[in-house]
């Protein structure tokens, strides 16, 4: 209940001392118990339907609205507006705003503290469009913030480079030694059989990461052959296929089933075995050829690994001699599974890289230490490769025979970056030996370039970036390099 002397706000008859509404008038008292004047609360509005007078037109929807001319009424309110806004007080600067959270000048609206929380991640580059347009904007007129902005990008410059998402190569054999040498294994696996073991786990994480679809991918096997390369087309299945074949050397030399079956030729050739497993598949092979191929190359180091490092000395049937064409009477080359087990592990790198470029897909080259077996082995296959071309007519006949072990004509092969080293390899008779006093040549060129000219993916004539001395005994290097490939 009011006290006479408060204006009800409810009273509309009371409006001050004339009637304007600035105060109780003369009749505030009135409408109290006792009194005849006007009642206190006011009555009902009347609808203006039953009013009686007439409603007012509604526009049509189509009508557009009249827009307030510049002298109008609205015009006038608008600069009455503009003119009373300094009388109410000046505008509070940026600090201030700033401080009290109020909109940011040049923040697209947005408070400042939002500004200032958005400050990291802008350093990032991880804003959106709108947002790094806000911030930017207000670091124009915000010292502080600019300076904290400044900060942050000099952060993120001492952060680490951005890498691809891909493992490093190394990684997985820096693991496996941190972890072997605090707790060595009951088992060890022979050293020679470690880049086998990492190059086949690195295929398998790519399969693993392929689609179905991308099994069929078309994929072109190259090699080099009769001086000149060759190359056969076939997919990602039959890549692995492939390599599916021929590491049933191996596992045969070691006493473990054959995957061709009865469908293995009788000369251990590896092309030999690889067209043969092709035409047993009564369809193109699918991503199902994974598990047989996998279970191989475990099963392979698994055994290895029982039979200990004194079985690196046996003989596995590899292929036929360079300057042969594959036959059942051609003479037939072995190697020590020790340097089988470098081949195959060389040869599953070298089809991964296709596979890779297949499928578009990222693929680093084996860690340097595998680098190095890979690269010494082809080297000291390089003299035997030589005599068979100079015995088939695709070399230079040898100029100064000397007895076996003695040093001759030498070329030295320098192989640079990781990985690499320098061998001497004996040009006359396979069984001297390179000696650095009868050099006549050198050839310097990458690891990785050398590789890939003895898998047949480089031509002789553009591998070697440096050449000097003995133009023709480094031809003949550099061909029986390529003639070491094969499908």
């Amino acid at each position: 209940m009011n006290s006479p002397e408060q204006p009800d706000p409810h009273d509309e008859t009371g409006r001050g001392p004339s009637g304007d509404g600035a105060g109780p008038g003369p009749g505030a008292g009135q409408g109290l118990p006792g009194g005849g004047g006007v009642p206190r609360i006011p009555a009902p509005r009347v609808s203006v339907e039953d009013g009686g007078k007439p409603l007012p037109e509604v526009p049509s929807p189509s009508a557009g609205v009249e827009e307030p001319r510049a002298g109008g009424t609205a015009g006038v309110e608008a600069a009455a507006g503009a003119e009373a806004a300094p009388g109410l007080g000046a505008a509070p600067d940026a600090g201030a705003e700033s401080e009290s959270g109020g909109a940011a000048p040049g923040g697209e609206g947005l408070d400042h503290r939002v500004l200032k929380s958005l400050l990291g991640a802008w350093a990032l580059a991880a804003c959106s469009a709108r947002e790094s347009i806000a911030v930017e904007e207000h670091l124009g007129t915000c010292g502080p913030c600019a300076e904290e902005a400044l900060r942050l990008r000099e952060a993120v410059g001492l952060l680490h480079p951005e890498e691809s998402l891909d493992l490093d190569p190394g990684l997985r054999t820096r693991v496996l030694e941190s972890c072997l040498g605090r707790r060595p294994p009951r088992i060890p696996l022979p050293e020679w059989a470690a880049p086998y073991d990492a190059e086949t786990a690195r295929l398998d994480a790519l399969l693993q990461d392929i689609g179905d679809s991308e099994w069929h991918a078309p994929v072109r096997l190259r090699w080099f052959e009769d001086d000149g390369p060759i190359s056969r087309k076939t997919t990602v299945a039959g890549v692995i296929a492939h390599l599916l074949a021929v590491d049933g050397l191996v596992g045969t030399a070691l006493g473990l089933e054959d995957p061709l079956g009865e469908a293995a030729p009788r000369v251990p050739d590896p092309t030999r075995r690889t067209e043969a497993y092709w035409r047993a598949s009564h369809f193109p092979p699918t991503r199902a050829v994974r598990g047989p191929w996998r279970d191989q190359t475990h099963e392979l180091i698994r055994t290895v690994s029982f039979a200990g490092g004194g079985s690196g000395r046996l003989a596995v049937g590899y292929g036929v001699a360079a300057g042969h064409p594959p036959g059942e009477d051609g003479p037939s080359i072995e190697l020590p599974l020790r340097d089988s087990m470098v081949e195959r592990a060389f040869e599953c790198w070298i089809h991964a890289e296709d596979i890779a470029d297949a499928v578009d897909y990222p693929y680093e080259p084996p860690s340097p230490r595998h680098l190095h077996h890979m690269i010494d082995l082809a080297a000291r296959m390089l003299p035997g490769t030589l005599a068979e071309r100079r015995r088939a007519g695709r070399a230079a006949p040898s100029r100064e025979l000397v007895a076996a072990g003695s040093p001759g004509r030498s070329l030295r092969l320098e192989v640079e970056g990781v990985g690499g080293g320098e061998w001497f390899i004996p040009l006359d008779s396979p069984g001297a030996s390179g000696s650095a006093e009868c050099e006549v040549a050198h050839i310097a060129l990458d690891g990785v370039e050398f590789c890939r000219l003895a898998a047949g993916h480089v031509a002789p004539e553009e591998a070697a970036a440096g050449q000097m001395g003995d133009r023709e005994a480094i031809r003949d290097v550099l061909f029986a390099a390529a003639s070491l490939s094969r499908l």
